[in-house]
């Protein structure tokens, strides 16, 4: 090893223990405060880290690095003891981060640098989010544990022995159980990610930030929360029609993502339409940012958008809408893959999305007629949701929201359709 490489590997373990140590003592240290490692003690933990594993490489013995690490355990325990015997509180946090320390110091001296920077990064930040994670922790419910393992039930459980080939002729030829399967664990973690974000954020955000987080989930619920809240705080009409037009605007970039995960070409054609509807959204959002009073809150209940029997359901809302727009693009022709389309879109833009993927990606389904699918999906979909405000909005909802909705719907099919 040359002496270069190896002090670039020492400097790093410093580096990384340093960085660990500053948090803990930024958040436990102070005057008159005393924490069993600083951020002194932290660098030269790693080093000793680098220095064990040294010794063991050098002299083909790992029991020396071995023996680093009980040592270190040692006055780690012995620290931990008195600590809590004088604090009268027992946790054990900075103990294991010492041992973490000593560990990305070895990474380091094994030429992991990458690995280890990133274990000491993830570190830092995970000692950094306590108080998030606390509130994060207290806000579940036994709902949202129990959803958690159902979503890995169906992702590492049920979908490893799902049969990945279709079994029936045309139009039941598109009817792939591991696929179908694959969609619903794709649509539940987006939605399930949206979720967890806003129970991580807390129950009162902003109204511009609980429509960019609730279009993770639902907009319509967005949609229906706000123009309700409306008829009762009508001087309001700005903000929620903000957290309306972001979560719409939100929307749109869903569907770009699930597009761009499945099928790369038809992005290359669908994002257009979708990305100009969304900047028309979002350049209105902008004017209405402006417009609204900035002290305002938005508190939106959120359900857990994920449980087995919305999973199934949705699966067999997908395997249908590939049923049906496969029998209409065979006997219709693009006319019925067109009307399919809107009807589907007017319940669930994701199932039509997904499924004009599948379908253009197996090459059953041109990609101009699968982009202009789901632009007419996605547009039929707003229109719904700008109907909900237009029927149960008040007054001044809609006309803070009408401009920026008729935008959106003309650059989005205008586009498609040039």
């Amino acid at each position: 090893m040359q002496q270069t490489d190896l002090f670039l590997r020492f400097g790093v373990a410093l580096a990384t223990g340093f960085m660990i140590g500053l948090q803990r003592e930024h958040a436990h240290g102070g005057e008159g405060r005393e924490i069993v490692a600083g951020e002194r003690t932290f660098a030269l933990l790693s080093l000793s880290g680098a220095l064990g594993a040294m010794a063991a490489d050098r002299l083909h013995s790992p029991l020396i690095f071995f023996s680093i690490i009980l040592v270190t355990a040692g006055f780690t325990i012995a620290a931990h003891v008195l600590d809590g015997l004088r604090r009268g509180s027992i946790g054990i946090t900075s103990e294991v981060a010492i041992l973490v320390a000593v560990l990305v110091g070895a990474l380091c001296y094994w030429g992991e640098l990458t690995l280890a920077i990133a274990v000491a990064i993830t570190t830092t930040l995970l000692l950094s989010l306590k108080l998030e994670t606390d509130r994060f922790v207290r806000a579940l419910t036994r709902e949202d544990i129990q959803a958690a393992l159902q979503l890995a039930v169906i992702s590492a459980i049920i979908l490893p022995v799902l049969p990945n080939e279709s079994f029936w002729p045309p139009p039941f030829d598109v009817l792939n159980p591991f696929k179908i399967w694959l969609m619903v664990v794709f649509i539940s973690g987006i939605s399930f990610l949206g979720y967890v974000l806003i129970k991580f954020v807390g129950p009162r955000q902003g109204i511009g930030l609980t429509g960019l987080l609730g279009g993770l989930v639902s907009s319509t619920a967005v949609t229906l929360t706000f123009s309700e809240r409306s008829q009762r705080e009508s001087n309001l009409a700005k903000p929620f029609a903000l957290a309306i037009m972001v979560s719409w605007t939100v929307m749109f970039a869903r569907v770009l993502v699930e597009v761009g995960v499945l099928n790369l070409p038809l992005l290359r054609i669908v994002w257009l339409p979708l990305a100009a509807a969304g900047l028309a959204g979002l350049l209105y959002g902008l004017y209405l940012f402006f417009a609204q009073r900035a002290d305002e809150k938005g508190d939106v209940e959120f359900s857990n958008p994920f449980d087995l029997a919305s999973a199934i359901k949705f699966g067999l809302l997908y395997a249908l809408i590939l049923v049906v727009a496969r029998a209409a693009q065979v006997y219709m022709g693009n006319t019925g893959v067109f009307l399919s389309s809107i009807i589907s879109g007017l319940a669930d833009v994701d199932a039509i999305t997904l499924t004009m993927a599948e379908l253009s990606l197996s090459g059953g389904l041109e990609l101009t007629t699968a982009a202009r699918a789901i632009v007419l999906a996605a547009m039929s979909n707003t229109v719904v949701k700008g109907g909900i405000v237009l029927m149960g909005g008040a007054p001044a909802l809609r006309r803070a929201l009408l401009p920026g909705f008729l935008t959106m719907l003309t650059v989005g099919i205008g586009l498609a359709f040039l």
